[in-house]
Parts: structure tokens; C-alpha cells; sequence
């Protein structure tokens, strides 16, 4: 069988439900590798709501869909306040990325609580910002930034992450809408040590199989490269 699309490897899926500070019920899916203990988790951030982003956002999904088998990563998937997928609606109101905060250290204390091992959050635009802006209040190994916009996080808040002990992994696509690699490379350099990828041809949506399989390889090059390259087929 052909790994593409939205094709589901095995894994343990389970629904789950995180709790905010704010005391709302966030719904989202929690993915493991079937017959093994997870190397590392993924805590992941969908694109902006307000623009149809949402758990099942295509990245998100496959990373959820493959990474569990092909790399044994514990993938973490919700919806963040306000946002509704087939798997439900998140209670509270969409707060344009601060109450979000309570959001992420909502899939934090989930992670810690089940003893998910080695979490990193991977931000998808919007998620991005949260990661951004959020991401060094807690125990993580980095954050993966796929398309950031920069469009909420401060240039104060990029500068924070310089000398940080935990990685920053920027994967901007050549023909982004927002933020292409020239400027990128600008926004990002008060963090010296931040490795920025960037990918010829892709686009801000990281539409179609090829754009998919780089992104998922570039999250396993960070997280756990020893299961590179990524199969492109699954031997039933």
C-alpha cells in the first residue's frame, strides 16, 4: 500500500478531553504507536480557526495518520477554544490567540499526567504564534514552526527565544502567502540558533503528497531522525 493521502496507519487512537485553567472541556485525539512506547510526543497547534483551521487540518492529520507507525511518536491533536471538527466543538470563544494560553497549557498537563515522553509542540500557522508566544512557559525539547506568520507574536517574543536551551525548527515555504524565506531569515535573526528550512516550492497549505512527505520528514529530522527516511509504503 501506497503511504499517501489520508491513509491510516495502525496505531492506539484514543479521543480525549483536556481541561483548562479557564474550566472549559477542549476535544481532541491522542495517537500512539501500536505495539510500542512512544520516542518523543507532538503536541500540535492548528492554523487559525477563524480560517478553517481545526485538529484535522491536512499536516496535523497525517502526522497523526503515519508518525505513530513510521517513527514512534505519540501525536497529540485538538481543538483549541471555540473550534469545531468531526470530532466536536471545543467549549469557549475563539480570543484571537491570548486565552489560548490556557489552551496550550491545557495539552501540557495532559501530556505530563499521561507521561508522554520528549514533547515538542508543532505550530501550523496560527498554532505557530501559540508556540511562539506560549511554548517557553513549559517543559518542552523545541517547537517546529510550519509557515509562521508572524502575524501575532511580537518580534520581543522571537528575540526570548534566543539562547533558549530548547530547539527552534522554522519550516517556511518558498511561495508563502505571509512570510517567505528572505524575510524569515530577517524575523528570525535574533535567534541565532535557530535552524530555518527553507522549501522550494511550497506554499503556505502545503498542498499536495510531496509538500506533505517533506514536512512530515522535516518534523522526524528534528524529533527522532533515526527513523529516516519515511516509508513510502506499508506492508499489511
Amino acid at each position: 500500500m501506497e503511504i499517501r493521502g489520508p491513509v491510516l496507519l495502525p496505531a492506539r487512537r484514543e479521543d480525549v478531553e483536556l481541561r483548562t485553567l479557564d474550566e472549559l472541556t477542549l476535544v481532541g485525539e491522542l495517537a500512539l504507536p501500536e505495539a510500542r512506547e512512544p520516542v518523543a510526543t507532538l503536541v500540535t497547534l492548528h492554523p487559525l480557526p477563524t480560517a478553517g483551521g481545526f485538529m484535522d487540518s491536512h499536516i496535523l492529520r497525517k502526522a497523526a495518520g503515519r508518525l505513530p507507525a513510521l517513527a514512534d511518536l505519540a501525536v497529540l491533536r485538538f481543538n483549541t477554544r471555540g473550534t469545531s471538527s468531526p470530532r466536536g466543538t471545543s467549549e469557549g470563544t475563539f480570543d484571537g490567540g491570548r486565552a489560548e494560553a490556557f489552551d496550550v497549557a491545557a495539552a501540557m498537563d495532559f501530556v505530563r499526567e499521561r507521561g508522554l515522553p520528549r514533547p515538542w509542540l508543532v505550530g501550523w500557522s496560527f498554532g505557530t504564534e501559540l508556540a511562539l508566544k506560549y511554548g517557553r512557559d513549559h517543559e518542552i525539547e523545541g517547537v517546529i514552526l510550519l509557515s509562521p506568520p508572524l502575524h501575532r507574536a511580537t518580534d520581543e517574543e522571537v528575540a526570548a527565544w534566543a539562547g533558549d536551551r530548547r530547539r527552534v525548527v522554522v519550516v517556511v515555504p518558498e511561495f508563502d502567502d505571509y512570510l517567505r524565506p528572505d524575510e524569515a531569515r530577517e524575523r528570525f535573526a535574533a535567534v541565532p540558533d535557530a535552524m530555518l528550512i527553507a522549501v522550494d516550492g511550497g506554499k503556505h497549505l502545503w498542498v499536495g503528497e510531496t509538500q506533505s512527505r517533506r514536512v512530515l520528514t522535516e518534523i522526524v529530522a528534528a524529533v527522532n531522525p533515526d527513523a529516516l527516511p519515511l516509508p513510502t509504503q506499508w506492508a499489511d
